[in-house]
């Protein structure tokens, strides 16, 4: 393969538009035969004569003329790759992937991706559907850039590979069917529920913090059904066969900051009061790697969409007061 150097197509590139080696040698601040040399360096790297004589001064062959018709498409590809390489600098191009979990994605990572691709076109982002242990497997061999997670499952803030960014306090919402005696309770609280029949996961995350919930509340959960699919959730509750803690990103039209306590036909959410309990979600990124531009676009626009979901205010079915204020978005 014949050796195609940058450098010397440029010069040669030159004498074609300005047609002269002088000429070529001042544009490009070398001597006349600094240029007669790079030019004739490559014709015999090339294997083919680049220029002939015609009176007192050369002009190019028909090979010089295939040669940069040649050179011409790799000028301009070199030239978006100077763009992009740029934009990738400045963290307006390139890609980063995301691994988080189900909740997350439309809470958190559809909004904010809607918003990069809004502000910043050229910056791709992959999503990845994983719970926490997968996304953060994920995560160490770099088949991700960023894990979303709740922050009982995420690595330590000591912990050496990772870095760790707190995003939202979310807090849980109790859903109750819509016929229910405490459903229009004012100031309802964890605490009377402790003798409903509850429905939650049989093992998992989701089962630790609702029992984790409850005990803080003073009493121990009765599992009357176990289910971690959301609709089973909704189903069940709509038909009166027990209540469940819905953490607020979870809930129907959770593309927007939660309003009102509707939960779907037949299913009331209310907002506990006191003894209100909240899931903590974190972002995670290799050590060292949250600096890098593209990355620390996303993780901007993730904090974006968590503070405007932190400072939505849930109106209460009492009518009053919202019991939680907007939690603080903060390095962990």
């Amino acid at each position: 393969m014949a050796d195609w150097d940058i450098k010397k197509l440029r010069i040669l590139r030159t004498l074609h538009e300005l047609g002269t080696v002088t000429a070529t040698a001042e544009a490009l601040h070398l001597t006349p035969s600094a240029v007669s040399q790079q030019l004739a360096g490559l014709a015999k790297a090339l294997g083919v004569p680049l220029l002939e004589a015609h009176g007192r001064r050369v002009r190019l062959t028909d090979a010089a003329h295939l040669v940069l018709r040649h050179a011409d498409v790799v000028f301009a590809q070199l030239e978006r790759a100077d763009a992009e390489l740029l934009g990738y600098l400045r963290g307006e191009a390139g890609r980063v992937r995301i691994g988080a979990f189900s909740t997350a994605i439309p809470a958190l990572v559809v909004p904010a991706v809607q918003e990069l691709r809004r502000t910043h076109p050229g910056l791709a982002v992959a999503v990845r559907e994983a719970e926490a242990e997968a996304a953060y497997e994920l995560l160490a061999e770099g088949s991700v850039d960023l894990a979303l997670s709740l922050a009982a499952h995420a690595p330590t803030p000591r912990d050496p590979k990772f870095s760790r960014l707190s995003l939202l306090a979310d807090p849980l919402d109790v859903a109750l069917p819509a016929g229910h005696p405490l459903a229009a309770e004012p100031g309802l609280r964890l605490a009377d529920l402790a003798g409903e029949p509850w429905i939650f996961g049989s093992s998992g995350p989701w089962s630790q913090i609702t029992t984790a919930a409850c005990e803080n509340a003073g009493f121990v959960p009765e599992q009357a059904h176990a289910a971690a699919d959301w609709n089973a959730i909704w189903a069940m509750v709509a038909a009166g066969m027990g209540v469940a803690l819905v953490p607020r990103m979870a809930r129907p039209g959770v593309g927007a900051p939660a309003r009102g306590t509707g939960g779907g036909p037949g299913v009331v959410l209310r907002v506990l009061h006191a003894d209100q309990p909240r899931r903590h979600v974190v972002a995670a990124a290799r050590r060292g790697s949250e600096g890098a531009p593209g990355l620390s676009r996303v993780l901007a626009a993730l904090q974006q969409v968590a503070a405007a979901r932190a400072g939505a205010r849930t109106v209460p079915a009492d009518g009053g007061a919202p019991p939680d204020g907007p939690p603080t978005v903060q390095s962990a």
